[in-house]
This record gives C-alpha cells, sequence and structure tokens, in this order.
C-alpha cells in the first residue's frame, strides 16, 4: 500500500461522500435479458450501483412480466422480485430504428448482455463482434443453457433443465425414490451471480488493458460448480454419486438428518448434523441429551461409525427433539456447539422481524402495487451503501434515456413511439 494514501486524513466530508458513494457508481450496463438468469445477474450488479438499462419489448416488455401474473394488466410478483434497481427503455429490436438507438446505447454502455435462446442475438445483429466493433471497451455477456459448440447447443434451458443436465437431480431425493429437482434455483440466479462475479472481473481487467472482452456462462457448467463436492465423494468412493436423503454426501457422520419437533407442521423439523472431522460435536450433543453414557460405546465412536449406526443414532436424537420446538432446538443445540437449523418455512422467513431488520427483505413503493416486500441485497460492503428501488413500469424511463442520454429529439421520440420503433 501506497504508505502516503494510507496516512491521508479522511475529513468529515470526504467521509460523508464515501459513505453515499456506490461501489459500481458509474458504470452502465445493456440489459437484454429476460425469465431469471439474466435478471438475476443485472439486479446484482444495479444493487451495487451500476446503472442498468433494461432493454424491452414495446407494448408486452420483458416475457417475465407477465408469466404467472394474477392480473394481466400488473407486473407479475415473478418479474418484482428479479428487476429491482433497474430502468426500463422499451425498443423494437426488430425495426432499424430501434436497432439504431440500440447501436447509439452500446457505445455509451460498460456491459452489453443477453440471455435469449441460441442464436437469436445474432439473427438480430448484435453478435459479440458486431458489437465489439461499435465499442471495443464494451464486455459482452451471454448466458446460455449448453455450450455453443457442443451437440445441445441450439437447445433452451431454463433452471430445472439445468439442474438435470448439470447432476443436480441425480442426487435430490431419497435413495429409493426418484430425481427430484431441488426447491431453490441455483441454475437460473446461480448462472447469473457467476455471470456477476465474470463482469466485475472483465471491469477490472478492462482497466489495465482499456479492452472490453466476451464473457460466457453456461447454465450446466454453473450447476457443477455448485456441485464440486459431489466430486470429492466420487472420487472416494468410486462410482456416480447416489442420492441420500439428508445424509451428508460423502456418507461420512451421524447425525445428519431431520427431526420432528413438537407442534406437528409439515416444517416443525430441525436439522441435526455433527461434523465428520472429529468426536467433539457428537460428545457436545449427548451431553445436551443426557446422554453421556452412550461416549464410550464402541459402534459410536468414529463419525464412520456412527454412519453404519445411522438409524440407531437417528432414534435417539428424534426422541429428545420432539419434545421443543424447532426454534427451541435450534438455540438449545447451537448453544451447545451443535450445528443445527430449525426448517424454516417461506413465510416464517418473509414476516421474521429480524430478518427484515438485517435486510433480508426490503420493502419498496411500487406506483400500481404500492407497497411490496422482496428479499434484499445479500451482499454487505462498509463503503458501498446498498439499496432497492422499485421494478421500473413498462418504458417509464424512455425519456430519461433516449432524451438524456442519446440527445434524441421529442419529435423523433414521437415519430419512433407512433410506429412502435420503441
Amino acid at each position: 500500500m501506497n504508505d502516503a494514501i494510507a496516512d491521508t486524513e479522511v475529513t468529515p466530508d470526504a467521509a460523508a461522500a464515501r459513505a453515499t458513494e456506490k461501489a459500481l457508481n458509474g458504470i452502465r450496463i445493456l440489459d437484454l435479458t429476460q425469465f431469471e438468469a439474466g435478471p438475476s445477474c443485472t439486479q446484482m450488479l444495479g444493487w451495487l450501483g451500476a446503472e442498468i438499462i433494461k432493454i424491452e419489448s414495446p407494448g408486452t416488455g420483458e416475457q417475465g412480466r407477465r408469466a404467472s401474473t394474477e392480473n394481466d394488466e400488473v407486473d407479475s410478483v415473478y418479474f418484482m422480485l428479479l428487476n429491482a434497481n433497474k430502468k426500463s427503455v422499451t425498443c423494437n429490436l426488430k425495426s432499424e430504428t430501434g436497432k439504431t438507438y440500440i447501436r447509439k446505447l452500446i457505445e455509451k454502455c460498460d456491459v452489453f448482455i443477453e440471455n435469449f435462446g441460441p442464436g437469436v442475438i445474432e439473427r438480430l445483429g448484435f453478435s459479440y463482434e458486431e458489437v465489439s466493433k461499435i465499442n471495443p471497451r464494451i464486455i459482452y455477456a451471454q448466458i446460455k443453457g449448453f455450450d455453443q459448440s457442443g451437440p445441445y447447443a441450439k437447445l433452451l434451458a431454463f433452471d430445472n433443465i439445468a439442474q438435470a443436465a448439470g447432476g443436480s437431480l441425480s442426487v435430490t431425493g431419497d435413495a429409493d425414490g426418484r430425481p427430484l429437482t431441488p426447491g431453490v434455483n441455483v441454475g437460473d440466479t446461480g448462472s447469473g451471480l457467476h455471470c456477476s462475479v465474470g463482469i466485475l472481473s472483465a471491469i477490472i481487467q478492462r482497466q489495465r488493458t482499456g479492452r472490453g472482452q466476451r464473457i460466457e456462462i453456461i447454465m450446466q457448467e454453473a450447476v457443477i460448480n455448485f456441485g464440486r463436492i459431489l466430486y470429492a465423494a466420487q472420487a472416494h468412493f468410486g462410482t456416480a454419486v447416489p442420492r441420500r436423503g439428508n445424509a451428508h454426501i460423502m456418507a461420512a457422520s451421524a447425525p445428519c438428518e431431520v427431526y420432528p419437533c413438537k407442534g406437528g407442521g409439515p416444517n416443525d423439523y430441525i436439522l441435526v448434523y455433527t461434523s465428520r472431522a472429529t468426536n467433539r460435536q457428537w460428545e457436545s450433543l449427548l451431553k445436551l441429551m443426557g446422554r453421556e453414557d452412550l461416549k464410550d460405546e464402541p459402534k459410536y465412536t468414529s463419525p464412520a461409525l456412527r454412519y453404519q449406526n445411522s438409524v440407531e443414532i437417528d432414534k435417539i436424537v428424534a426422541a429428545w427433539c420432539v419434545t421443543r420446538d424447532k426454534y427451541t432446538c435450534m438455540r438449545e443445540l447451537g448453544e451447545a456447539g451443535v450445528p443445527s437449523g430449525a426448517v424454516i418455512d417461506t413465510m416464517e422467513m418473509y414476516q421474521d422481524p429480524q430478518l427484515r431488520k438485517q435486510g433480508a427483505f426490503v420493502t419498496v413503493d411500487h406506483p400500481v402495487r404500492g407497497e411490496f416486500t422482496l428479499p434484499g441485497c445479500p451482499v454487505r460492503m462498509s463503503d458501498s451503501p446498498i439499496e432497492t428501488s422499485a421494478p421500473p413500469l413498462l418504458g417509464a424511463d424512455n425519456e430519461e434515456i433516449y432524451g438524456g442520454l442519446l440527445g434524441v429529439s421529442e419529435e423523433d421520440i414521437a415519430a419512433a413511439l407512433a410506429d412502435k420503433s420503441i
């Protein structure tokens, strides 16, 4: 570190400015994404301070606006959850006027990102080669289901497709049951977050080289990356990784299971886990349960032996857990040094005042829906405030972007609206 910089006194004004400066202020992103994978990426970058210009079809908007909506006149909750902190601009990518405006925006943007079906963006005339000719500094990001040089290049992919092809389904479910789709979207949102890492890295590299570059995220590969520990298990056992229910994928220790708690509801359970590294957490659990008589039981003296006798152990732990509600279980186990987690459902989390206080859920004021609460940004930064603004109405920022940023006259904007170019 430069000593002169390190020793520089921070004035009150400088400190105040720093406190309001967002990490990605000054970065402008041209967002041609839809559904979840792409919008997850740009929403994260928007949270971090980038200006997100979301390009949407005139009249209908991005397909997610009307996906699973309860009212065709109102943006879907699905769309709302993925498009906070963005600006909406309508543009017909098939019209020459629309394409002209996109080219002008490319000149003024740092990042171009799309996740259309295979070949679509190229047919529209905005391949990496064409876009980089317009702006050699631009970072061009794409999210596709499969590698574009492989046998599945032309196949469409959504979250569950990526999870099936990326191995997630094959290891999810009970040992004697069918493969199951996990409840969270690591294929879509996981790909989006991988893409945001690539974009941020390219921005840093561009500071050194002055050049942009192409970023490709393959959804199948993102799911593979989330499953790295599966390949440790495969190498260890020499076979494809099986489904194990709630047991650790390495078949390494017990307990590692969900146990019913007082209440009897569908989610009145707690997951209890003891490390495969030592006996310390197992012994802490025995002490908490008042079963220290089992500490020297030969068949329980190592993680591997406990796994072999997991059915017996599950009965012992279940008998203790069922006498308490799941939150009491979680607190008592945690305070004893035993890893555990109550099975908390979506409504319980949504209504949890602590999660609201810490920003896990935030409330925005939407011009149509009014107050709307959605998950907040999970990234916390000491010198970059994280704020959440409501998802934009379709075309809400046309005037600011076309008239302000591009300098298009009111007459030309009116003509473009009339012929549905924007």
